[in-house]
């Protein structure tokens, strides 16, 4: 892969968990709310559902598809790590309002490990639904709620020393993959099946069922990056255009950084290379900051309302149709015209085709069911019910 009145840009985990009416006197008022975040983790959303339902097979655009191993970084590649970076820039926000409420920290860190147990078991849901049997392991979910933990606990530290830790986690990871031995073959090694994240995964965290754990390292510097970017959004000291310049300022730094840096280790989405971390936390930045010159700057933000709309409950716009395609459009069948039996999810793929082609129908699939999920999170944002952890 985290974060309320209606749609909120302030919660630390975009939202999902129990539901809530938002108060018509909320301290995060219309007036308080970063529209261009509301937006942007709509979009990361909408990314999500994109790629995760592309349904063309060899005809899928190749920006939709994750890019092989050493071969740079496509769309579908920054769609977690912008997820990511967002719970990161909420924290700030949230840890306000905290104050603002008189909050006190036990509290606060109560939250947080409350948020980051919902998230865990959330993940395991859903890998437990693919299996068929209870799984426990580090999916999705489950790393996005270790990376905020870590973010939402350091956030009481002074902005200087959260980017002093950032930086010493992405460098840690980046000296152990290219100075630790991989037993057998030495130092610096690094190939898709042989490094030294890959080696400790499967030998000694994949049997407590931890593997994946050492990527709570970068995404956490990436959530705590996310951080600081939010704290840039809620400066009261800046006008809304030099934190839109500020921002792009900032992204194109780590654009540039992390290029830089995949020299001499390449990017790699599954092992979360610092290279990767910092060239997706760039292009967030950047996105972000070209969505507040567009919004908050200059006021044009009746095109990304769509946006809003899935932004406003996230958690809820990434579990839930998940669920939905594997309790029922994969488990449940259905007879079409020929006589075969077809689960639902190929029946309705099969209808699709035979209508308008299979690139046509491919398409009519995808954004149908992504127009489906949006008409639920419409309903949902018109009855001001917000899904939240």
């Amino acid at each position: 892969m985290a974060p309320t009145p209606a749609p909120s840009a302030v919660a630390p985990v975009a939202d999902g968990g129990s539901p809530t009416r938002a108060p018509e006197h909320s301290p995060q008022s219309r007036s308080t709310r970063v529209a261009s975040l509301d937006a942007f983790r709509g979009l990361t959303i909408l990314g999500m559902l994109l790629v995760n339902n592309v349904a063309l097979d060899q005809a899928t655009p190749v920006q939709l598809t994750h890019a092989p191993w050493g071969q740079g970084v496509r769309f579908a590649d920054l769609v977690f790590p912008w997820f990511l970076l967002i719970v990161g820039v909420a924290i700030p926000f949230s840890a306000a309002s905290a104050r603002r409420r008189g909050v006190p920290a036990w509290r606060w860190d109560l939250r947080v490990l409350t948020r980051t147990a919902l998230l865990v078991l959330l993940g395991c849901l859903i890998d437990s639904s693919i299996a068929h049997r209870p799984v426990f392991g580090l999916g999705v979910l489950q790393l996005i709620g270790l990376a905020y933990c870590v973010g939402a606990l350091l956030h009481d530290l002074p902005l200087e020393r959260r980017l002093l830790i950032a930086g010493g986690l992405l460098v840690t990871h980046w000296l152990t993959i290219r100075y630790m031995p991989v037993p057998g073959l030495g130092p610096g090694i690094f190939t898709e099946r042989e490094n030294i994240i890959s080696h400790l995964n499967w030998q000694y965290l994949e049997p407590m069922h931890l593997r994946g754990l050492l990527s709570v390292v970068p995404t956490a510097a990436l959530v705590l990056i996310g951080a600081a970017l939010g704290e840039l959004l809620g400066r009261d000291a800046l006008t809304p255009a030099r934190k839109a310049g500020s921002l792009l300022f900032a992204g194109l730094g780590l654009l540039a950084l992390g290029w830089l840096w995949s020299f001499d280790l390449p990017f790699s989405k599954s092992i979360w290379t610092a290279s990767y971390v910092v060239f997706a936390a760039g292009s967030g930045a950047v996105v972000l900051g070209l969505l507040h010159l567009m919004m908050d700057v200059n006021g044009w933000r009746a095109w990304a309302w769509p946006l809003v709309v899935l932004g406003a409950n996230a958690i809820f716009a990434y579990v839930v149709p998940i669920l939905t395609k594997l309790w029922v459009l994969q488990s449940w069948s259905w007879t079409v015209a020929d006589g075969s039996t077809l689960s639902l999810q190929d029946a309705l793929l099969h209808g699709a085709i035979g209508h308008a082609g299979r690139i046509g129908g491919g398409w009519l699939y995808t954004v149908g069911y992504i127009v489906v999920w949006w008409l639920v999170t419409l309903i949902l944002y018109r009855k001001r019910v917000f899904l939240r952890v």
